[in-house]
This record gives C-alpha cells, sequence and structure tokens, in this order.
C-alpha cells in the first residue's frame, strides 16, 4: 500500500532498526574506530608534513580506509534491514573494490569544486563586497548540491552504481522531497553537533560518536529506502523497496 515519504516514520523506523541491531552496530562501530585510530597513530610516528610525496600517499590512505569503513557501515545496515527475512554472512557486509571506486571519485569531484570555490574567494580579497556575494552564493550552491547528492553512497552500496549515476540517482531521489530531506538532514546535524559542542566542555561525551555516527547513518539509510519506496507502488515494507 503507497504512503507518501514521513520524517517522523523514517525516524521511527531508523530507531527500531539502530535498537533491534544495537550490538552488531555498535561493535562494527568500534571495530571501525579501532581501525582508523591504529592507523593514525601509526602514520603519526612515521609521517613528515614536509614531505610532498607522503603527504599525498597518507592522505589517500587514510580517504581509502574511511571509504572501506564508510561503505561497510551502509552494507551492514542495508543487510540488516534484509536479514529479517534471510540470515546473512559476514563478506556480504565487505564493500567491493568498485564501490570504493565510485565513492572516491564522488569526493574528489566534491572536494575539486570546494577547492576551487575556495580558491575564487581568496582571488577576490581585494574586493570584499564581491567576496562576501560570492561567498553567500557559494554557500547556497554548496548547501543545495549537498541535499540533492547526499544519497550517492546508499545508491552505490544498495543498487551497485558508479560514480556520476549514484549522483545522478540521488537528484532523481530528492527531486519533489527537498524540503522534508532538509528536515532529515537537520535532524541529523543536531545528533551529530550536539555532542561535539558538548565535547568541548566534558571530553567523555566524545565517545557517543560511537553512537551517533551508526544511528545517523541509518537514519540516511532508511531515508533512502524510503524514498525509494515512495517513488514506487509497492508495499510499505523498507526491507522490499531496494
Amino acid at each position: 500500500m503507497y504512503h507518501p515519504f514521513s520524517v517522523a516514520e523514517t525516524i521511527k523506523t531508523a530507531w527500531d532498526i539502530f535498537r533491534k541491531n544495537f550490538v552488531t552496530i555498535i561493535v562494527y562501530s568500534v571495530i571501525a574506530f579501532f581501525m582508523l585510530s591504529v592507523l593514525g597513530l601509526i602514520i603519526g610516528f612515521i609521517y613528515s608534513p614536509t614531505d610532498f610525496t607522503g603527504t599525498m600517499i597518507v592522505s589517500f590512505l587514510l580517504i581509502w580506509v574511511q571509504a572501506y569503513t564508510t561503505l561497510g557501515l551502509y552494507k551492514l545496515i542495508f543487510t540488516l534491514i534484509d536479514s529479517e527475512y534471510y540470515d546473512f554472512e559476514f563478506m556480504q557486509v565487505i564493500p567491493t573494490a568498485k564501490m570504493v571506486w565510485s565513492y572516491l571519485v564522488v569526493v574528489f569531484i566534491i572536494a575539486f569544486i570546494i577547492t576551487n570555490l575556495t580558491i575564487l574567494i581568496d582571488k577576490l580579497e581585494n574586493n570584499p563586497d564581491l567576496a562576501f556575494v560570492v561567498e553567500v552564493l557559494a554557500g547556497v550552491f554548496g548547501l543545495y548540491l549537498a541535499l540533492r547528492s547526499m544519497f550517492f553512497n546508499t545508491f552505490i552500496v544498495d543498487d551497485a552504481s558508479g560514480p556520476f549515476e549514484s549522483l545522478k540517482q540521488s537528484f532523481q531521489l530528492t527531486k519533489g522531497h527537498l524540503l522534508k530531506v532538509v528536515l532529515i538532514l537537520g535532524i541529523i546535524i543536531l545528533f551529530i553537533a550536539l555532542p561535539a559542542k558538548l565535547a568541548q566542555y566534558y571530553p567523555v561525551i566524545s565517545i557517543t560518536i560511537l553512537f551517533t555516527y551508526p544511528f545517523v547513518n541509518i537514519i540516511l539509510a532508511v531515508t533512502y529506502r524510503k524514498l525509494v519506496y515512495s517513488h514506487k507502488d509497492v508495499d510499505d515494507d523498507i526491507a522490499e523497496t531496494n
């Protein structure tokens, strides 16, 4: 039975998934956090900021590992959603090399756009009024781009899409739902920003990232599935909308 996309229903569904699979999700988060922390420590001992080649290698290695952990989390989330109907194996949550490359291509495209906008603003430093206008326009464009492309990673994982295909699909998916996507993004930012702000005064609160990070990604995954569902006349079952 068809139902329109609902922000409240999406958050509730995400919470139910997080609650029912709490141990599995937290174990994955701890392992991913441990891997990134160990890698950071190793790099800290051998890394020389004056070595350009070394800097590029280190940066790419960190991005590569981060891509694997991020896509692995999405694979885990989708597998947990769908495993209500069947058992799954550990290998199912390991992203493929194609997924990682597709993810990295999109990340580099976004980084390229941001870098060039920053360079443009810096070049206008002698004209503060024009620089301000360009900065505002760049901020609006950046927010719009973020909103329309925020589901590229879910298409890469759930639909095995390539980098450009995933961006196109994300733009199509968010069409007609931009205000609701803004609400979802606002909720996600709240879950991330509030603990980060409190952690400045109470460092122990920083541990909450092990809970908030997977939860906000569950929200994104569920939002994606719900939006896919809202574009189709299918049963109201999130596990059947892939």
